[in-house]
C-alpha cells in the first residue's frame, strides 16, 4: 500500500474534507478492487457539491493523481464508456 497526502484545503469544513476524501478513496478503489459505479458516482456528486467546477475537479484530481499515480479523469471515462456494473482499472 502506497503512503501519500490527499489533496484537500484546511479552510474546508470537516463534511467538505470527508466529501472530498471519499472521492480519493473510491478512485483508489476503482484500481486496488473495483468499485461499483453507483457506489463512485455516489461519491463523485458528493465531491461535486465541495467543487462544482470543471477547473477545480481537474486542478485537485491532477494533485491526486500526481501524489498516487490514480487518475480521476481516467475512472470518469470508464463509468461512461464501460457497460459493467463494476469498475475495475487495476491489472487483471
Amino acid at each position: 500500500m502506497q503512503h501519500y497526502d490527499y489533496p484537500f484545503e484546511v479552510e474546508w469544513s470537516k463534511e467538505e474534507i470527508v466529501k472530498v476524501i471519499s472521492l480519493w478513496n473510491a478512485v483508489e478503489r476503482a484500481y486496488e478492487s473495483g468499485i461499483s459505479k453507483e457506489e463512485f458516482m455516489q461519491a463523485y456528486r458528493e465531491f461535486k457539491t465541495v467543487l462544482p467546477s470543471v477547473g477545480q475537479e481537474k486542478k485537485y484530481g491532477n494533485q491526486f493523481e500526481k501524489e498516487s499515480g490514480y487518475s480521476l479523469y481516467k475512472v470518469l471515462q470508464e463509468v461512461k464508456k464501460s457497460e459493467k456494473n463494476k469498475i475495475f482499472l487495476g491489472k487483471h
